[in-house]
This record gives C-alpha cells, structure tokens and sequence, in this order.
C-alpha cells in the first residue's frame, strides 16, 4: 500500500546519506533540523523537537558510522548509536500517544550486523556483528522493534563520486549500493507499509569489481592487505540475499 506522510523529520541531516536525502528533492515537507537543535543524544532537545513539530513519520540516519571512532571510543558510539535511538523512540511513542496516530519510523542500519564470512544473508539469518559499530547498530535495532510501524533497512552504500581510496580487493565481497539508489529505496519504503527488516542491496560482487566501474584507475589488492591496513575486523564476505526487497 501506498502511504503519504506529510511531515517527516530526517535526523542526521548533515551526514553523508541524510544531505543526499535533503537535496534530493525527493521527500516534501521534510524537517531537517541541525544538530544543535535535535541531538539524539539530549533528550530535551529531542522532547522541544517534538513538542513544537508535527511528525508523521522519522527517518533515523543519525549515527557514528565511522568503524575506526566505534572501535576507538565505544562508549560514544554506544551513546549515539543505541541510547540516542532510544530516546528518540521514546519520544515516538509519547508522540503517538497525544495525537493518537502512528508515526512511521525507517532506520537505517548495516549489512555489519550479519557475520561478514560466508555472503547471501537473509533478514532471518542470525546476526553476529564482527565489530563495535555492527553491535552498536544491532543494539538501536532492537529499539526501534518496540514500535509498532517502523522499517529497519539493513545496507550498506558508497558515493560513486567521492571513492577515496585508489585499491580495492577482488576477493572480499559486498552488495553495496550507490547513494542514489540508497535515496530512492528510503523513498519507496517510507510510503510502503511493509513492517520489519529488510535487506536492499545489489548483486554481490567484489569491491573491485564494484569500484573499477566508477574509478576505472583502481589498483586491485587482497582482502589480507585491507585487514593489516586497517587494523581492526573487516568483513570478507558481507553480500546479502535481497529477495524481500527485489519482490517489492
């Protein structure tokens, strides 16, 4: 089914997807207030938010996503990632209760929540995090599951733009999808009424494979060079099964 919501308040405005969301030009009447103004981590500023705000519907992208901070300083990421969800899903649920309508909440949430070893997870597959920032993301899952319309997007995504890095492995795979594709999934899964967890991804390939298309200079490397690179856990093979999504 087909759901309009007039106002929808995007949190983490600022970051990488929430201003590619902002300047889509995708969503109407979308709140995109400054991190000054809603900090998911100062329950008064999130309580004044919703006091002063009509809210239909919350598209969660606040978070500390970067893994090497998570891994680093885990007590911040605890504080952002799964207290700050669940303060904002507290004020949810006071919400709903004054105006006596649901509000609909889509959290965005990672591919790092499964094990990252052997590929094509299903949204019913266990999940076992393989480093801070997946556990941190899994915790905030949990929270927002005590709500009664909310849609948790498990992905991971890239700026064909904006490739940073000049090798990539051809022996560790993902689904990854580019931001684009990322906004306009968030697009069609905020007016559905589908109630859960889903995967939207692409096909698994190689980051090499992935990249080389956008970056065509790309070096190719080994999944063992990214790992002693980056000195802390990395998923070799975090593809998903996007059946749920593809059937959409």
């Amino acid at each position: 089914m087909h759901m309009v919501y007039k106002n929808i308040l995007l949190t983490g405005s600022t970051g990488h997807l929430g201003s590619a969301i902002k300047e889509s030009d995708k969503f109407q009447n979308i709140l995109t207030p400054t991190r000054k103004v809603l900090d998911i981590t100062n329950r008064e500023t999130i309580e004044k938010f919703f006091q002063n705000n009509e809210i239909d519907a919350v598209i969660h992208c606040a978070a500390l996503a970067r893994m090497k901070k998570c891994e680093e300083d885990p007590i911040t990421a605890l504080k952002t990632n799964v207290i700050g969800t669940n303060n904002l899903v507290k004020e949810v649920i006071k919400k709903e209760k004054n105006t006596q309508k649901q509000i609909r909440f889509i959290q965005i949430s990672t591919d790092g929540v499964y094990q990252g070893t052997r590929g094509n997870y299903s949204e019913d597959d266990a999940t076992l995090p393989y480093n801070k920032y997946g556990w941190t993301k899994l915790g905030a899952e949990c929270v927002v599951q005590i709500l009664s319309n909310f849609c948790i997007i498990r992905t991971s995504f890239f700026d064909p733009k904006n490739i940073k890095f000049n090798d990539a492995a051809t022996d560790a795979y993902s689904s990854r999808v580019t931001i684009d594709y990322l906004v306009n999934a968030i697009k069609k899964m905020i007016e559905h009424d589908f109630i859960g967890i889903i995967n939207i991804g692409d096909e698994k390939k190689s980051g090499y494979e992935r990249y080389k298309e956008f970056k065509p200079l790309i070096k190719k490397c080994k999944f063992e060079d990214l790992q002693n690179y980056a000195q802390m856990p990395l998923a070799k093979d975090c593809s998903m099964n996007c059946n749920k999504w593809n059937s959409l």
